[in-house]
């Protein structure tokens, strides 16, 4: 059985995190895995958005312990070095929307490749955690960078050090999220929203997400020119041009991302 598996349909690649007896924890296979699968969603023209979930109960409990504290194992800096960051530099950097869809508990690294998507919805019984400060350790796979992106600094900062545990309800209220279905409709509902995005202009959506990327670190007049820039892009494509003729004409576009 694969620690990772992918399909595709309607231009949906639907990735599953596939440890359910470890509540979904990586090791490196599992990490090397997604790795490889992200890299052929990223390359697949067939691919207008990528859909991320667990199997089971949880989405991912984070790092498996067990192969940290393996004398033979890879060790913390390869774990961060070749698992966790080239994952979430993948995730930022797919020219492609990349939803979350936290089906369960989503902790440590678990829960910081969750928060790096760009969009993040929740089932109502999920939950989030920062354990890092449990163990002695410091938040890794890109969560000092995003959290307090989202939450602020002071929420972030009392999440990290005391290692609360988050409900999906609490994550919403404090921005982490998108939104949060009904146990019941998480499924329907989140891939409904994957399969909107999946019939949006992809090309568009790729410029939204590498101009929010920059605006990180960029000032307001560097930010107004990378948006120019970007603009001069998407005005030149074909769902633009599909886009203006459908509002013209009074019709749904029908977009191709091209």
């Amino acid at each position: 059985m694969s620690f990772i598996s992918l399909s595709i349909e309607n231009h949906i690649a639907t990735i599953v995190l596939n440890r359910p007896d470890k509540l979904n924890s990586f090791n490196r296979e599992m990490a090397l895995l997604l790795q490889s699968t992200l890299d052929i969603c990223a390359s697949s023209a067939e691919v207008r958005c990528i859909y991320i979930t667990g199997a089971g109960k949880g989405f991912c409990a984070g790092q498996d312990l067990a192969e940290v504290t393996d004398p033979n194992g890879p060790g913390m800096q390869k774990i961060l070095g070749e698992h966790y960051n080239p994952i979430i530099t993948r995730i930022r950097n797919i020219p492609k929307p990349v939803v979350a869809a936290v089906n369960g508990v989503a902790a440590g690294a678990g829960a910081n490749i969750a928060l790096a998507c760009d969009i993040v919805v929740a089932t109502q019984s999920a939950s989030f955690i920062q354990a890092f400060s449990k163990i002695g350790l410091i938040p890794d796979s890109g969560g000092t960078f995003h959290l307090p992106r989202l939450i602020g600094f002071q929420r972030a900062s009392a999440l990290m050090m005391l290692g609360d545990k988050v409900s999906a309800t609490e994550a919403l209220q404090m921005g982490m999220l998108y939104k949060v279905f009904s146990d019941e409709s998480f499924t329907a509902d989140s891939k409904q929203l994957a399969a909107t995005l999946a019939q949006m202009p992809t090309k568009a959506l790729a410029y939204i997400k590498h101009a929010l990327n920059q605006s990180a670190t960029n000032n307001l007049e560097t930010q107004l020119l990378l948006e120019d820039e970007y603009q001069q892009k998407a005005a030149s494509t074909a769902d633009f041009k599909e886009g203006v003729q459908a509002f013209l004409e009074k019709r749904l576009p029908k977009f191709k991302g091209e």
